[in-house]
């Protein structure tokens, strides 16, 4: 059974649907720009601008995180799921306003090696 059939169309439309109101109601901060190193890791600098949603909550105890790409209009038409060894929990985090080029940037970024991985999961075009 794939995941398409386990949660059928409305439970995939409900899932962005409920994304976009937590995004639309949250503010989107930029604590780490692009090209600033990460704080715990200064070797892996950030290839995009990166955050999280203001007064949101996530499995590691912090905020939803954000990738903020260079389109105008910041919409959400994406995520990536991560697990990270280090912190042992599996995350999302939100891409908006990315072009196809910076999601993949963001992938290579995240799977580049060592403790991280992540798999996009793209919205379906409406």
């Amino acid at each position: 059974m794939t995941a398409e059939t386990e949660t059928g169309s409305i439970g995939k439309e409900l899932f962005w649907t409920r994304l976009d109101e937590i995004l639309h109601s949250s503010e989107v901060i930029i604590d780490r720009p692009q090209g600033k190193a990460h704080p715990d890791h200064p070797a892996m600098v950030y290839p995009l601008d990166y955050g999280y949603l203001a007064g949101t909550s996530s499995p590691d105890g912090r905020e939803i995180d954000v990738w903020l790409g260079s389109l105008p209009e910041k919409k959400l038409d994406a995520v990536i799921c991560t697990v990270d060894l280090l912190k042992k929990d599996a995350e999302i985090k939100l891409i908006l306003g990315c072009t196809e080029r910076e999601k993949s940037i963001v992938c290579r970024f995240l799977n580049g090696g060592g403790y991280l991985a992540g798999i996009l999961i793209r919205r379906d075009p409406e």
